[in-house]
Formats: structure tokens, sequence, C-alpha cells
């Protein structure tokens, strides 16, 4: 049986589509903190294969908070 693919929710208006569903949670625990510019890049960088705390880096040095 296949499993069912559970839609991720947008973070701050920013789309989680093509994110695991542990970073997208996370993503939203994080977001309560920072800026909606700071969670479009490191939905960026994530889709583009970085993990968490390396997108977490590179969005801090782009945009700040």
């Amino acid at each position: 049986m296949a499993k069912a693919i559970k839609k991720n929710k947008p973070v701050k208006g920013v789309s989680t589509e093509g994110l695991t569903s542990r970073q997208a949670k996370t993503l939203q625990k994080h977001s309560v903190h920072h800026t909606k510019k700071h969670i479009a890049a490191m939905v960026k960088a994530m889709k583009a294969g970085a993990t968490f705390g390396q997108s977490h880096k590179k969005a801090q040095r782009k945009v700040g908070t």
C-alpha cells in the first residue's frame, strides 16, 4: 500500500512544497522568530539541497532576521 502524501502548509505565505514534512514542521516553529524574507531564503536553500542549519546561516547572511 502506498503512503499518503501529505501536503505541507505554507509558512508565512511561503510555499513549502518540495520540502520534507519534518523540514516544513521545523520551519513553522522557526518562523515565529524570523521574517517572511528570511523564511523564503531558507526554503530556497533547502530546495537546492542545503540542510536546515546551512540554510539558516545562508539566510542570516543574505537577509538577516
